[in-house]
Parts: C-alpha cells; sequence; structure tokens
C-alpha cells in the first residue's frame, strides 16, 4: 500500500477515536477493547506506530465491520506492552483473564486451586457452552480453558462461535478433555484451538502451558 493510502486512513481514524479517548489513563484502565488511539494513550506512543504495528502484525486485533477502523482487545494490548517492555501499570487490573469451562465442578475446583494460588490470573467459571457464550461476551477472557464435550455442546462449535466473532477472535482456546482422539484434535485445531491438555492432567503442565499461552 502506498504512503498516500496511509496517510488518508491516519487522519480518518484519528478523527473517530477522538470522541471515545478518555480525559486520562485512569479512565481507560477498565475497558476491554481500545481503539488505537486509546492504545496509544496507554502505550505513550503515537497514534501513528500504533497503526503501523496494527498492520504490520505486531499488535493484534480486529477491524470494526462495514469500516476500517482498528480495535485492539484488551489481552492482545498487555502481549504487546509486555513484549516491548512497556509498563502496564497504567491499565490497572491488568491480571490476564481466564475462563474455566467444564461440566464437571470438581474439575474446574481444581483448576481454580491450581491458577488461583498466587493470585496472578482472574479467573471466571462455566458449566455450561450458554453459559460460558454470555461470559465471553461480557468479559472478554484471554484464554478459554474449555472442556470438549458439553452438555449443550461441543468444543468444535465454541471455537468456531469464539474464532468467527471478530471481537474474541484473538482469544487463546485451551481443550481439556479425555476422550478426544488424535482426529479430532486435529479438527480442533482447524477449528481454532490454541491447545490441547489430556485429562487428567499435570498440575504443573498447566500452569506452564497457561504461562505460556497467557505472556503473564
Amino acid at each position: 500500500m502506498t504512503a498516500a493510502g496511509r496517510s488518508q486512513r491516519i487522519p480518518e481514524e484519528a478523527n473517530e477515536t477522538m470522541g471515545s479517548r478518555s480525559d486520562n489513563i485512569n479512565g481507560l484502565a477498565g475497558k476491554q477493547v481500545f481503539t488505537t488511539g486509546e492504545a496509544a494513550q496507554v502505550c505513550g506512543v503515537s497514534q501513528q506506530t500504533i497503526i503501523r504495528c496494527f498492520d504490520s502484525g505486531k499488535l493484534h486485533g480486529f477491524r470494526v465491520p462495514g469500516s476500517r477502523f482498528r480495535r485492539i482487545p484488551r489481552g492482545d494490548l498487555l502481549r504487546f506492552m509486555k513484549s516491548n517492555g512497556i509498563p502496564c501499570d497504567s491499565l490497572g487490573g491488568s491480571k490476564p483473564r481466564i475462563l474455566i469451562v467444564d461440566d464437571d465442578q470438581a474439575i474446574i475446583d481444581l483448576i481454580v486451586e491450581i491458577l488461583g494460588s498466587d493470585g496472578r490470573y482472574d479467573l471466571i467459571t462455566a458449566n455450561t457452552g450458554y453459559e460460558a457464550g454470555i461470559l465471553t461476551e461480557r468479559h472478554r477472557p484471554d484464554l478459554i480453558l474449555l472442556d470438549y464435550m458439553l452438555p449443550d455442546i461441543n468444543g468444535n462449535e465454541v471455537c468456531k462461535r469464539v474464532k468467527g466473532n471478530p471481537q474474541t477472535a484473538n482469544t487463546r482456546i485451551v481443550i481439556v478433555s479425555g476422550a478426544v482422539d488424535r482426529n479430532e484434535i486435529a479438527n480442533l485445531v482447524e477449528d481454532g484451538a490454541d491447545d490441547f491438555i489430556a485429562k487428567p492432567f499435570d498440575p504443573m503442565t498447566l500452569s506452564s502451558r497457561i504461562l505460556e499461552l497467557t505472556g503473564s
């Protein structure tokens, strides 16, 4: 794309973000999705820098359907800031948000105990796919730990719905199940799953996988 093409887009997006930009950094601490102007304010760089990083794939996000405007989910902004040595203090509660979905409450309790031991993560739980969908829309988790076989939906469909939504497409999905064969795992990856952990799982393996995927 030519320099002229880029120069035409930047003012358009700059104008769009000015109305939604908060008066100070504290006003952005609770946001889950950021405009490029807001991301620039949080990172302490120019909006053009954020746009260049977005367009080059260094900063992940999505475009608003039917427009050129870019949007950056909180988790992707945090990963970008950490990878570039930018302090995350301005975002306040910057802990990665994890949604744990399983119809077995004992498994949920075990995962919460493992991941919640050091307070590193913000944990949310659900027992059904329907509940998980509502919580995903409401809380925009950075990562979903997903049981493959839920009472109302299977893992493939959840992956398709999450990855097919521009606002949640960058959410990491880890399938946790004891009843999935190699072909099913391949299909899950094709549908958007980022990793697979077999039940019964080793707590240290679970912790290290989640640590790697969230970058925390």
